[in-house]
C-alpha cells in the first residue's frame, strides 16, 4: 500500500516500463487539516514498484503552473502512453479556479525516461466543446467537467482515442454525466468528438475512465460517489464508488445504464493492471474510513469478470465491510 505520513494520496495512474511499475498520484499536505481542500493544492507525485505492493517514492512529476496558465491552480488526474517515437506522453487535467469554480482543460507533458517531465508549450490541448458538452454557467453544476483523460491506441491502428470526464449540455442537471471523447492522429493535435454515451444513465459525472480487454471482453471502468449519483438512482442499494460494465467495442459506444458497482464509497478511482504473474488486479484509493477521509492507495485486489461487469474475488476485505 502507498500511504504518506504527511500527505493525503488519492487519484492515480500507471505506466509500465519492462518489469517496473510507475505510479503517478495526486497528493496534498495533511497540514491543510480539511481533506476537502486538497483538490486546490494537488501535485503529481511519482513512485515505482516491482510488485504493486511496495513503493519507492521518486521526485514529483508535475506541479501547478503560473498565474494565467491552464493549470494555475492544480494538476489533476491523467494517463501515460508511449508514443511511436518511444517518448512518454502524460495527458493530465489542468485546473483554474474562477470565482470558486474549477475550470478544467487537458494538457500534456512528455518525458524520455518517465522521471523528468516537461510541459508541452502548446497547452492546453483539449477543451470542452459546447456543441456537445456543458460549459460552466454558475447554475447547472459546481465546475466545468473536462478532466481525467484516458488515452489509448485505436485497436485498428487509426490513431489515438481519449476518454474524458464530461457532462452533456442537456438533460436533468444531476443526470448529465457522459463519456467525453476526442481523437488524434499524432498525440499532439486533438479533435473533440460527440460523447460515447448518452446522458440520463443516473450519474452527475463519470470520473476516471479506463477501458481494457479482459478474457476476450471489453470492460469499461469509471467512478461516481453517492453524492453525484442522480436522484432517481439513489434509491437503489448501490451507494457509489467504482463501477464497471461490459461493452462491445474498445471505442464505444458505452451503455452506462448497464453499469454495476464494483466497490462502495470506501474505495474510489479503481485502476486495472496486470500484476507480475499476468493476472488482472484492481487498485483503488482508500476513501471513506471510520474517522473520515483516508487518502492512501490499496494493495492489489483480485477481480473476476461476470457477464455484467467486474467483481472482487474472495472474502470481503476489511475496508469493504464497514
Amino acid at each position: 500500500m502507498l500511504e504518506l505520513p504527511d500527505s493525503w494520496v488519492w487519484d492515480f495512474w500507471f505506466a509500465q516500463d519492462g518489469d517496473q511499475y510507475h505510479l503517478f498520484f495526486l497528493y496534498a499536505s495533511r497540514a491543510l487539516h480539511d481533506p476537502d481542500l486538497r483538490h486546490g493544492r494537488a501535485a503529481v507525485g511519482h513512485a515505482v514498484s516491482d510488485d504493486l505492493r511496495h513503493w519507492t517514492r521518486l521526485a514529483d512529476a508535475l506541479v501547478h503552473g503560473d498565474a494565467g496558465d491552464f493549470d494555475e491552480t492544480a494538476t489533476w488526474t491523467g494517463s501515460v502512453v508511449r508514443g511511436p517515437d518511444e517518448r512518454w506522453y502524460m495527458f493530465y487535467t489542468g485546473g483554474s479556479n474562477r470565482s470558486g469554480a474549477m475550470i478544467q482543460t487537458i494538457g500534456l507533458a512528455t518525458s524520455d525516461d518517465l522521471i523528468n517531465w516537461h510541459k508541452h508549450s502548446g497547452n492546453p490541448l483539449v477543451r470542452a466543446d459546447p456543441r456537445w458538452y456543458e460549459k460552466y454557467d454558475g447554475v447547472s453544476w459546481f465546475d466545468e467537467a473536462w478532466r481525467d483523460p484516458w488515452v489509448y491506441a485505436d485497436p485498428d491502428g487509426d490513431g489515438w482515442h481519449m476518454l474524458i470526464t464530461a457532462r452533456a449540455g442537456r438533460g436533468p442537471t444531476d443526470d448529465r454525466g457522459v463519456v467525453g471523447h476526442a481523437r488524434s492522429a499524432d498525440l499532439l493535435h486533438w479533435d473533440v468528438q460527440p460523447p460515447l454515451s448518452e446522458p440520463g444513465a443516473g450519474f452527475g459525472h463519470l470520473e476516471v475512465f479506463q477501458v481494457e480487454q479482459i478474457d476476450g471482453r471489453v470492460v469499461l471502468l469509471f467512478n461516481c460517489l453517492r453524492p453525484e449519483v442522480a436522484a432517481w438512482r439513489k434509491g437503489s442499494a448501490a451507494s457509489g464508488g467504482v463501477w464497471s460494465l461490459v461493452a462491445d467495442s474498445l471505442t464505444g459506444p458505452f451503455d452506462i445504464a448497464k453499469a454495476t458497482p464494483l466497490t462502495d464509497n470506501s474505495l474510489y478511482v479503481g485502476r486495472l493492471i496486470r500484476d507480475p504473474s499476468g493476472a488482472w488486479v484492481l487498485l483503488a484509493f482508500h476513501n471513506e474510513g471510520a474517522t473520515g477521509f483516508v487518502g492512501a492507495i490499496s494493495d492489489p485486489l483480485p477481480i473476476t469478470l461476470t457477464p455484467n461487469g467486474l467483481t472482487l474475488v474472495g472474502s470481503t476485505p476489511d475496508h469493504l465491510s464497514g
